[in-house]
């Protein structure tokens, strides 16, 4: 057996030509970000319209970003992808056309923007979701940072050659260059037989696929307390993305290339990090090295606010860009070790929403402040609000996730003797529970810790009751919107669920058995 390195992934080679392909399509992506924010500067000196490209690229994960998740996790994802590449391939090619007919105008170009970052947002869930299916289960964890290391070596070259061939042949060229980095994703998803598990329940509608995600968000207090981090973080770390490309022109007096330098900077600067931060992450526990991260990249935003030296402001970027990795690899592993399998593209959904939609609102808002009390003021309230985040840490620290086993460990088949229709419902399950009296207060804090995984899993109704003419007999009940959803729910249990219920079973008395029962609610014909 091959030994198992961090480049293990890459001997995959479905991953490989994905990987290879996916950084020649985010070279693509950031030399249009480069492209297309130097050519609203051109268009107009306003700062807001500026740091709205920001915003008109973050912007659709706030309204798309649940559904995409849902999506893909409801849908073939190699279609997905398909479409949504093919979608953000046309939208740069209009891009680069409109752009070389002279006809571009500053709300057009945001409006093109924000198409691009529509298939953007769309494409996100189902592309990271699609990682567990490409390498084997052991090897995950480094097909994640393999991922991570590309976008990063992406970052890092993207802007610098996106402001040279924009320097060169002007921000046209920039466009039709993106458009054509998507053709290597899209030809190797078209060569992809893709292998699909067996199907033994319908596929959930997107309306039920989106309600089941929220649900899950809201009885997931270790998913919540990466999205009120992650929330904090980027709402003030938005402002040194937006109000980068004016301080380069404006303080530094730079041209196209030299903000493309000033991005590399910080691309450099996560690069570096991915190969600093398993050293790191072995000194500091999660929340450190957050903390950390979090101070370094407000020491960043200030000098960018203050000091006006090319070789210092790119020392400082380059400081950013490794506090940049070292907060969103961790919230996004953080996402992702703490949601089971069924939910992990609607959890990715959410966690975009909420990052992107903090990087539009947040760079909207910056960008206000900047066109009315001027560059320096904002980043330094920024670099402000950044410390004050910190304040969140203590509360709602990150759950590393090791001591939760999500792997599925599905309940046996429900006993009918008429079988139900799919579309049945509501379905109210009863399960009794013989109870020693003296264990009755443990048993009843046991239960309502179960009750958690009972919502999260679907139920949208849930009690626990006791019998007032029998002390040791309790009943417990939970609803769930149809008979399809309640087998959904067998199929979503995990380790750590069967482990809840193996706690409240220590508290039976002598041993006994409990006693489960269905009820399907009986419409008048």
């Amino acid at each position: 057996m091959a030994t198992s390195t961090a480049w293990s992934p890459l001997r995959q080679s479905l991953f490989r030509a994905l990987w290879i392909a996916s950084i020649a399509s985010n070279l693509g992506t950031w030399m249009q970000n480069v492209g297309g924010v130097w050519l609203m500067t051109s268009l107009t000196p306003s700062p807001l319209l500026v740091a709205l490209m920001q915003t008109a690229t973050s912007l659709p994960i706030l309204l798309v970003g649940l559904p995409a998740g849902a999506l893909a996790d409801i849908v073939d994802r190699r279609r997905l992808l398909l479409i949504w590449q093919g979608w953000m391939l046309g939208v740069a090619a209009v891009l680069g056309g409109v752009t070389l007919l002279g006809v571009m105008s500053p709300w057009l170009l945001l409006v093109l923007t924000f198409a691009l970052g529509l298939g953007a947002a769309m494409n996100g869930p189902a592309w990271q979701a699609i990682v567990s299916e490409l390498v084997p289960r052991p090897e995950l964890p480094a097909a994640i940072a393999l991922n991570s290391v590309g976008f990063n070596i992406a970052r890092a070259v993207g802007p610098a050659l996106g402001g040279l061939v924009v320097a060169a042949a002007g921000p046209a060229a920039v466009f039709l260059l993106n458009a054509i980095s998507f053709l290597g994703i899209i030809l190797v998803l078209y060569r992809w037989q893709r292998a699909s598990g067996p199907n033994t329940l319908p596929a959930e509608r997107l309306i039920g696929a989106m309600r089941a995600g929220i649900r899950y968000v809201r009885y997931a207090p270790a998913l919540q307390a990466v999205l009120v981090r992650t929330a904090v973080f980027i709402s003030c770390a938005s402002a040194l993305w937006a109000l980068l490309p004016l301080v380069a022109r404006q303080q530094l007096q730079l041209g196209a290339e030299g903000y493309g330098l000033l991005l590399g900077c910080l691309g450099v600067g996560a690069v570096i990090g991915a190969g600093l931060l398993p050293s790191v992450r072995r000194q500091l526990s999660t929340d450190g090295l957050l903390v950390m991260a979090t101070i370094t990249f407000a020491i960043s935003t200030v000098v960018l606010a203050v000091v006006p030296n090319l070789i210092v402001v790119c020392i400082a970027l380059v400081a950013a860009g490794f506090a940049w990795l070292a907060v969103m690899s961790n919230l996004n592993v953080a996402t992702q070790v703490s949601v089971p399998a069924w939910v992990r593209a609607r959890s990715l959904g959410v966690y975009q929403l909420v990052f992107q939609g903090g990087l539009a609102i947040g760079s909207a808002v910056w960008g206000l402040v900047a066109e009315q009390l001027g560059n320096t003021t904002a980043l330094s309230g920024a670099a402000v609000g950044l410390l004050l985040g910190l304040v969140a840490a203590t509360r709602y620290q990150l759950a590393v996730g090791e001591d939760q086993d999500l792997t599925p460990c599905r309940w046996a088949e429900p006993v009918v003797m008429v079988e139900p229709r799919m579309e049945d419902g509501p379905v109210l399950i009863t399960v009794e529970y013989p109870v020693d009296p003296k264990q009755a207060p443990q048993f009843v804090q046991a239960m309502h810790e179960l009750s958690h995984s009972r919502k999260r899993d679907g139920a949208i109704r849930w009690g626990l009751f006791y019998d007032t003419a029998n002390p040791e007999r309790y009943v417990e009940t939970f609803v769930v919107e149809s008979w399809a959803e309640h087998l959904r729910q067998h199929e979503r249990v995990t380790v750590a669920d069967r482990a809840a219920q193996e706690r409240v079973r220590a508290f039976l008395a002598n041993n006994a058995s409990t006693t489960v029962t269905h009820l399907i609610y009986a419409h008048e014909p």
